[in-house]
């Protein structure tokens, strides 16, 4: 049984009722809102391990909520859910911070596999496996920091990462200037048993190049190797 606390945010009172009953039963604890005032007060009432967010809710969207808590800090992992088909919609709710996202209708086995699928990938206390023994590393101008996880541009400005996005680097760092497959990176990242392979390792590479600063239409730190996967361009000293 699990003891996680997910909270689920969608202002269809039916969808809200059948996902509790769902997680529920494979032992979450579940909390429910129907609207982002309500979502903030249970966030700050108690720990949220993940969330279940809809994206089209009354007053304030889910959109909006992601990019503000992602904006102060809050790290809580997020499924987005949608019931647009429009791909845009979803590719925006991931560069706004979304981890995940499920579009309705869905299978209540999917998104159990997708919240535990999540959850291994946030709550994975070790390193990658071959990370550098370096305490520095630099690249590019930048100058990763092993002890603290943290980059450090040419300007000495400080850029949290993620414990996803610093072993993503680590992995870039280990095989730079090397084709790295998603599979590869997956497996590097200790993703090798989440079931949303392929994606959590692009939203991933795309989190990572903003922080880097690299165009994302014309990228030159991490670039896409179509069919392949990704190649980290610069020496790692």
């Amino acid at each position: 049984m699990s003891n996680h606390h997910i909270l689920i945010v969608d202002d269809d009172p039916e969808i809200r009722d059948l996902v509790s009953q769902v997680i529920s039963a494979d032992g979450y604890q579940a909390s429910q809102a129907p609207n982002v005032r309500s979502a903030q007060r249970l966030l700050e009432e108690g720990s949220v391990d993940l969330m279940v967010l809809d994206l089209m809710l009354p007053g304030k969207d889910g959109l909006t909520f992601c990019r503000e808590l992602r904006a102060t800090g809050v790290t809580t992992p997020i499924i987005m859910l949608t019931a647009k088909g429009d791909d845009f919609d979803r590719i925006l709710g991931l560069e706004m911070g979304a981890d995940d996202y499920l579009p309705k209708p869905f299978h209540g086995r999917e998104l159990l596999a997708r919240i535990k699928a999540v959850l291994r990938r946030s709550t994975s206390p070790s390193p990658a496996p071959q990370e550098p023994t370096s305490r520095f590393i630099s690249f590019d101008g930048w100058r990763l920091d092993t002890g603290k996880r943290e980059l450090i541009s040419a300007d000495e400005i400080v850029v949290q990462l993620s414990s996803a996005e610093y072993e993503l680097l680590i992995a870039f760092l280990t095989w730079p200037q090397v084709v790295l497959s998603r599979e590869k990176l997956l497996d590097a990242t200790h993703g090798r048993s989440a079931v949303i392979s392929d994606r959590s390792i692009d939203i991933q590479v795309s989190r990572l190049r903003r922080k880097l600063g690299d165009d994302p239409r014309e990228p030159r730190i991490i670039k896409t190797i179509w069919g392949d996967g990704y190649l980290f361009t610069p020496d790692a000293a």
